[in-house]
């Protein structure tokens, strides 16, 4: 007896990967119109968000199994930011905790700034009190707002593309 079956055709495994995951501007997370309320389930979805090479958001179990996920904004939520000394630290909300990557520093069209996570794959964006945080170390230099940090000046560049839910 073998385990040899057959395998499914490429459009029903993508079909089978669309199962009606979202995540709205405000971090909640839906599935198939209801929220996603369980904080141990939410959590792990979160942990397990990534992008495929064409930028289009997905929650990964491995190298083969994945689905996509709708993100109305961004991946992730920056919730909370500390100074190590010169450095900033961001806490993300799926938990990770991570020195800021500097030159992935944007603001949005809301005023609203923005990161790369995980290696640049994901964008995160900065709830209110991270943001204040993050902008005790604020300053302007030849008429560009940006941050005095790790021993230099990080101008603040605009977002060019929306940043919204690429993930890229």
């Amino acid at each position: 007896m073998t385990d040899d079956k057959p395998a499914l055709p490429p459009e029903v495994i993508e079909r089978l990967r669309t199962i009606g995951l979202r995540l709205d501007r405000g971090g909640r997370m839906w599935h198939q119109g209801d929220e996603i309320t369980h904080a141990g389930l939410r959590h792990a979805i979160l942990r397990w968000l990534d992008v495929l090479p064409d930028g289009r958001p997905i929650v990964r179990l491995d190298a083969e199994r994945f689905a996509y996920i709708d993100v109305d904004d961004t991946p992730l939520r920056i919730v909370s930011t500390r100074w190590d000394g010169d450095v900033p630290h961001v806490l993300a909300d799926d938990g990770s905790d991570t020195p800021l990557d500097l030159a992935s520093l944007t603001v949005d069209a809301d005023d609203r700034m923005r990161c790369k996570l995980r290696d640049g794959r994901l964008d995160a964006r900065f709830t209110t009190i991270a943001q204040h945080t993050l902008l005790e170390r604020a300053d302007e230099k030849n008429r560009q707002l940006g941050l005095v940090a790790c021993g230099r000046f990080w101008p603040l560049a605009p977002v060019t593309d929306g940043g919204a839910g690429t993930g890229t």
